[in-house]
């Protein structure tokens, strides 16, 4: 047997056993973020979800959840936490697409400082926007007083133009990767403004519109600073019953309850929108 066939005869080490040390590598490197995420979000989490089983009664039973769902508070609060949250993220897709179509293809002094204090806008806290409302529309207010910032129209007010610039974002991202040849070929056809709108920039902005609707959404189905600071009588959402049962009621199981079931239809929602999305391709 010559030397090349005996070669050939020995069979070839696995390449997956040489590499096997660099395949671990990014395993490796994600278990200390892994481990964070864990211990400061999951854990807690866990914790909340495991009080939410401990009736006051001891033991571990549903019972928490069974008293929850069978209150007319709680049914309240889901109600009114879903129109409203429908209500502002609709709102916001309306004005926030207006205002985006006038910053971005409305010639005006001042236009790109105005897109700049979008950015800004966005880290605002929203009580911010609710005191200035108050401070204009309240009981001495500078315009007047208008007792409608008590009802759930203020806080649907509030959440409109605290979360509007969330959809403008995304919006204004969306026009400038537009392709102004489209536009101008469009109107040298004759076509006017409302018609290049619904037929050219509109396809283009559904991806923006719903990326910024699906936020917006989320974030008002949690929304509790507006709430709170409108001083809004009657206007109970899920959120301000977790607080009404956790520190007026001193009810930990039954606010780790709603507290479990808010979560879940918020991740519910999340995932539902990254189905539609990846479905239409944005």
């Amino acid at each position: 047997m010559t030397s090349d066939t005996a070669l050939r005869a020995v069979p070839a080490r696995p390449a997956g056993r040489k590499d096997s040390p660099r395949r671990w590598a990014p395993r490796l490197w994600a278990l200390p973020p892994v481990a964070l995420l864990a211990l400061f979000f999951l854990y807690p989490l866990a914790l909340v979800v495991r009080q939410s089983l401990r009736p006051d009664t001891g033991g571990t039973s549903l019972q928490p959840y069974a008293d929850v769902f069978a209150s007319e508070a709680f049914r309240h609060a889901l109600w009114t936490t879903v129109w409203l949250a429908l209500a502002a993220t609709a709102g916001c897709l309306v004005l926030g697409f207006l205002l985006a179509l006038v910053i971005a293809f409305v010639p005006f002094p001042g236009a790109k400082a105005v897109a700049r204090f979008i950015d800004v806008y966005l880290s605002f806290p929203s009580f911010l926007i609710t005191l200035a409302l108050l401070f204009l529309y309240g009981g001495t207010g500078v315009v007047g007083s208008f007792q409608f910032l008590t009802t759930p129209w203020g806080v649907l007010l509030a959440e409109v133009t605290y979360f509007t610039p969330f959809v403008m974002r995304p919006l204004l991202a969306a026009f400038a990767q537009l392709d102004t040849a489209q536009l101008e070929a469009a109107g040298s056809l004759g076509a006017r403004a409302p018609r290049i709108v619904r037929r050219v920039i509109l396809p283009e902005a559904l991806p923006a519109l719903a990326a910024g609707g699906s936020l917006v959404l989320v974030l008002c189905l949690n929304e509790f600073g507006i709430v709170l600071f409108t001083g809004a009588k009657g206007v109970t959402t899920l959120p301000m019953l977790v607080y009404g049962k956790a520190i007026l009621e001193s009810d930990y199981p039954g606010a780790c309850a709603v507290a479990v079931v808010n979560v879940l239809i918020s991740v519910g929602l999340y995932g539902l929108y990254r189905v539609v999305s990846r479905r239409a391709g944005a």
